[in-house]
């Protein structure tokens, strides 16, 4: 019987190319996003399923569940992937936008893994694994909420990883580094109206330096990448727990152990121009 994976925000992006790489190894797939009409898959062909999702509605993340274990009859690997990344000052950003950010990024990924869990448990095994960001590792300037966020997956994946582990059920995360999407147009919101006022200096100069870097062609990984390293960690019956993936990410792990964080996390102002 072919296994299931379960995999939110398949909208575009690491989401869609999951999709593709596990229906390609035979999988049925449950790929669950807000709008099935927006799907960059054929929903009907071999064994991919759509279902509507919004990982911030308690009854969307329920319903979603039941009728993938409705169609396939069980859930081997989940892939928390939905989010979206909130740029800009921390001052400027309203309440209703930090609400929004953890809503999605943290209490989704507690959800969606709260309602998978039963099924998992029943069964003696799974795979969790929750998408974070090389952000959740190590904090880029202007990203201070969703860099929390991740930390926050990071942190509760880790955590998670030691109560699963004896019924049976690993969970990973993943932190990726660039991936070359839409993420910055599709998926990135900002916190500050205007130019930024007092932070329109450091708005610009960030703003630059991810542009340059675009432009040059950066480390970015490809979606096709990370859904390979995806059913990669899906598969290889290893304890290990996280993920670094993408060249960048790792130059910058590198970075943190060689140099220290007071030398990292300067160098990084420097590179920003955001030294004092």
């Amino acid at each position: 019987m072919p296994s299931t994976v379960f995999i939110t925000g398949c909208s575009s992006g690491i989401g869609a190319a999951a999709v593709r790489h596990f229906a390609a190894q035979g999988w049925n797939v449950a790929a669950t996003l807000r709008d099935p009409a927006k799907a960059h898959f054929e929903p009907g062909a071999g064994r991919v399923e759509a279902f509507a999702l919004d990982v911030t509605g308690a009854a969307s993340v329920d319903a979603a569940v039941a009728q993938a274990q409705q169609r396939f009859g069980r859930i081997d690997v989940l892939i928390n992937n939905a989010g979206y990344g909130l740029f800009g000052p921390f001052e400027t950003a309203t309440p209703e936008l930090v609400r929004r950010q953890f809503a999605t990024n943290v209490e989704g990924v507690f959800a969606v893994t709260r309602a998978v869990l039963p099924g998992m448990r029943m069964q003696g095994s799974g795979v969790v694994i929750n998408i974070a960001s090389l952000s959740g590792l190590v904090a880029m300037p202007l990203y201070s909420l969703y860099a929390a966020s991740k930390y926050a997956v990071v942190g509760f994946s880790e955590s998670l990883s030691h109560e699963l582990a004896p019924l049976g059920i690993r969970v990973k995360v993943f932190a990726p580094g660039a991936v070359d999407t839409d993420f910055s147009g599709r998926s990135l919101a900002r916190t500050w109206e205007g130019d930024g006022g007092p932070y329109a200096p450091a708005i610009a100069s960030v703003q630059a330096v991810f542009a340059a870097n675009r432009a040059g062609g950066g480390a970015a990984s490809t979606p096709e990448a990370l859904a390979r390293a995806l059913y990669g960690a899906a598969t290889d019956g290893s304890a290990q727990v996280r993920y670094v993936v993408g060249a960048d990410a790792e130059e910058v792990l590198r970075a943190r152990q060689q140099l220290g964080d007071e030398a990292l996390l300067a160098g990084l102002r420097q590179r920003f121009g955001l030294a004092a």
